[in-house]
Formats: structure tokens, sequence, C-alpha cells
């Protein structure tokens, strides 16, 4: 499950659904996006670290630091696609729904930056080198973003040498394929590198390229592939758990879980909001829908199981661990906000809306949304 989504299905998945966002609006929301999908992963990942390790201290259960961290990053990526759905039904404000997704395209690849930068000091032996990480994440990121970048332009060159939808389908699949095991093989992010791919295709290309046969042919077939894999995606997550050994003790620890995602959700997101009261305010609306609308879902659970199962001819014991309460916190997600979601946007959308200056005022936002 996780080679076939990490490397197979998630680069289709991206480009899918980066195809379909403006670069116009994608930059009057730049800020609040590049905030959430890289300061606010990162802020996510220590929290929920931090919380996890006194968790498991607590619970009289050993579980190493950098392990923690490892499932504060796999967890920190957010899924917006049940939660899109909903919004398009409501007719949310469009700014709120390019905010949603934009910070999950994104943030999906910063979290799996961040996760293999932390897999590589767990398992290659390298200690907790803050510089490494950094290069690690340059290299991967913005070389990604460069990569994707060039690749796009090449096939939108191609795109305009061509006027059969038929051809220019294959080419956009051919980019999505080729582009991403070429990322990979460079030691370059190719989740980010389809993303960013996707939107030079769904924009420059879709105006200077295509037609409109072929636009709104390539929008079908996309969109057709994008709901299969998800069908597959949930059908695969299901299979999984069949083989998952759940203790009480885990369990336990799922549920608790479950609030420290919550509260990094809540931190990371009233942070990065924060710092840009003055340049980009949010309101109080889009800050609690951005809490609640954080669903977790089939990347988290591939990255848990990609976690090593022996190391050094020894037993990682942490690894089912941090797979159980992944799917415990992702299940959760699914189901209880999944199916929240809608009513309670329904209600903050149709309540007065004012901007969150401080921290202060994002948690009791985020508590006045229990009431």
């Amino acid at each position: 499950f996780s080679q076939a989504l990490l490397h197979g299905m998630l680069g289709f998945l991206l480009f899918a659904g980066s195809l379909h966002l403006s670069l116009n609006e994608l930059a009057q929301q730049k800020l609040t996006i590049a905030a959430l999908a890289t300061l606010g992963v990162v802020l996510s990942t220590l929290v929920v670290g931090g919380l996890t390790w006194t968790v498991f201290w607590g619970l009289g259960q050993s579980m190493p630091p950098i392990y923690c961290l490892l499932f504060g990053a796999l967890i920190s990526p957010t899924d917006p696609i049940a939660v899109l759905a909903m919004l398009k039904h409501l007719k949310a404000p469009r700014p709120l729904e390019v905010t949603i997704a934009g910070e999950s395209l994104f943030n999906d690849g910063v979290g799996v930056v961040v996760f293999l930068g932390l897999l590589e000091v767990a398992v290659g032996g390298h200690g907790f080198e803050p510089g490494r990480l950094a290069r690690l994440f340059l290299q991967e990121a913005v070389g990604g973003a460069v990569f994707g970048l060039l690749a796009g332009l090449v096939v939108y060159w191609l795109l305009k040498s061509v006027d059969a939808y038929q051809v220019e389908i294959l080419l956009s699949l051919a980019l999505v394929a080729g582009g991403y095991a070429l990322a990979e093989a460079l030691n370059l992010s190719g989740p980010i590198a389809m993303v960013v791919a996707g939107l030079v295709i769904g924009n420059h290309g879709r105006q200077f390229a295509m037609s409109s046969e072929t636009s709104r042919n390539l929008d079908l077939f996309w969109e057709l592939v994008d709901e299969i894999l998800n069908a597959v995606l949930f059908v695969l997550m299901g299979l999984e758990m069949l083989v998952i050994t759940f203790t009480t003790s885990y369990l336990v620890a799922g549920v608790l879980a479950i609030v420290i995602v919550l509260v990094g959700r809540l931190v990371s997101v009233g942070l990065a909001t924060w710092m840009l009261r003055r340049l980009q305010p949010v309101d109080r609306a889009t800050f609690r829908i951005l809490i609640w609308g954080g669903l977790r879902g089939g990347l988290s659970v591939a990255m848990a199981l990609s976690l090593p199962t022996h190391l050094d001819g020894s037993e990682v014991p942490e690894r089912e661990g941090i797979l159980v309460i992944t799917y415990v916190v992702v299940v959760f997600s699914i189901l209880v906000q999944g199916l929240t979601i809608g009513p309670l946007t329904r209600r903050w959308l149709a309540g007065a809306v004012r901007p969150v200056v401080g921290l202060k005022e994002a948690a009791s936002g985020a508590g006045d949304s229990a009431e």
C-alpha cells in the first residue's frame, strides 16, 4: 500500500488536484497558503511529536523522540477531498476553497520531505543535525519545484505543437508518470514537482496551448482519474486494517493522539495566521474551518506503513504503535470530522466573521466551535 501510494498514486492525485487551481487565485492567498504549508507543517510536527512522547512516557511505554517526531511529520499533511466537495456544495467563498486546496496540495509535498528527512535520521545513524535536515529540505523542496516547473514547460511546448486531445491527454499522463519517477531518481520531491507541473499545465498550458475541446476533455479525464484513485485508496486503507494488531495500550494512545493532533493543528494554524495578521488576516469562520477541516487521509497511513520493520537485524517495535495510532487518528478524522464539517461550516459561514488577530482569539475561536 505504501509503495503504491507514495511511488505511484500520489503523483497522479496531486497533479489532478493542482490542474484546476488558478494561479491568480493562489497568488491572492499566497501568504496564508505558504505559511500553512511550510511553517504549519514544521510546527505541527514539533508540537505533535513532543506531546506524543509525553503521552507514551505517561503510559509507561518507551518511544524514542525521533519516532515521535516521525509520527508528527506523517500526521501533519491534510487531505482536502471531503472538505472541498462539501465547500462546493455549500457554495463557500472561493478564497476559502483555494486556501484549503492550496495548503493541502503543498503540505503533502512538504510533509513527505520532512518525514523522509527525519526517517533518514532514524535509520541512517546520522544523528539529529538541523543543518543537514535544512539542506535536505532545500534540495528536495526547492529542487522539486524547479524540476516541476521545467517539466511542465517542456510538456507545455509539446502541447503547443499538437492539436489532438487524445495525444495531449497522453502527454499529461507521460508528464506525471515519467516526471515523478525522474524526480525521485534525482533525489528531488516528486509530490512538489507534480503540484508545480499541474499548475503550469492547468494555467499557462490551458490558456495558450489548448483548444476548448482539449481543455474540457483533459478536465474530464483527470477528474475520472482522481475519483478512481481515491476510491482505490480507501479500499486499500480498509484492507490494511486486517493485518494490524490492535492492543489496548495502543488504542488508548490513539484516542489521546486524536486530541494531540487537534492541538497541533490549532497551534500551527494559530501561529501561522497570527504572524500574517497584518498582511493577510483570516476571519473567524475561515480559522475554524481550517482547524476542523484539516482531515488526515491515506498519505499518513502510507508513510506509517513505510517505516522499517527491522533495523540492523533487530525488530523496530515503534512501528506497530505508530501505525495503530495513525489509523485511529485517520478513522476519527474521516468519520467524525468529515461528517460534521458540513453542518459546522454552514453555521460558521452564516454567522458574523471578524479577523483573528492574536493567539488568544485563535484559541477562543477554536473553543467556540465546540459549543
